[in-house]
């Protein structure tokens, strides 16, 4: 199986072949995730940090309010992005992504057309919403909706990303086992940056999914 960290080892040898191509005012620059923990202990203590408090009301929620996906070049946006990022054997025309190879951790799935891959933010919005980001601006919704740079947005099969909906992993997780401790791990890591909240229910869900993880060290 193919795993996240494989797939981000994968990045700069695709971005290298897009940049081969010659493709002209096309941004293929993409931030790299934070790698993950060096040791479960650093999650915990995020996890830890985090503010515990009840889910509050959808009342005046929106997608909209959370604005994406924005441009990243002249026909391709944040989505070309992620395809680029997480697949391999990407085929562009122009920057954006029109075929490829993906696996969806979620539940192994393995797909190679783009129409068929969703772009899944970890923490859902709607759930950053009754977290905390009903009192951000919608700029600052932006830049969550939108962020490259915490591991916010992956490539998964589109039936794993509906059956997740709006869920914490007190609700769902994902089918495929062996990507619990990375999906726990990075939906600690993305509420820690925002400072967005944990339900009870959910700090116990991602207590008991990060029991015996371990990551290698960094080198």
């Amino acid at each position: 199986m193919r795993t996240r960290s494989g797939a981000r080892a994968g990045l700069a040898a695709a971005l290298s072949a897009v940049l081969a191509l010659g493709v002209a005012g096309c941004d293929v620059s993409v931030t790299e995730p934070e790698v993950p923990p060096s040791a479960t202990g650093n999650v915990n203590k995020q996890l830890g940090e985090l503010t515990v408090a009840t889910a509050g009301s959808m009342k005046g929620y929106s997608r909209s309010r959370f604005p994406h996906w924005r441009d990243t070049g002249k026909n391709c946006d944040v989505r070309d992005s992620v395809l680029q990022r997480d697949g391999e054997g990407i085929k562009l025309s122009g920057c954006n992504v029109v075929g490829g190879r993906w696996e969806s951790v979620y539940d192994g799935m393995v797909l190679n057309d783009p129409s068929d891959v969703d772009i899944d933010h970890t923490v859902p919005l709607a759930a950053a919403w009754r977290s905390g980001a009903a009192e951000w601006d919608d700029s600052k919704r932006g830049d969550f909706a939108n962020d490259l740079t915490r591991p916010q947005l992956i490539a998964v099969s589109a039936r794993s990303n509906r059956a997740k909906g709006d869920q914490d992993p007190s609700q769902w997780k994902p089918s495929n086992r062996s990507s619990w401790c990375q999906y726990a791990a990075d939906w600690v890591t993305v509420k820690h940056y925002w400072r967005l909240a944990v339900t009870s229910a959910e700090k116990a869900a991602l207590t008991e999914m990060l029991e015996g993880c371990t990551w290698a060290s960094k080198p």
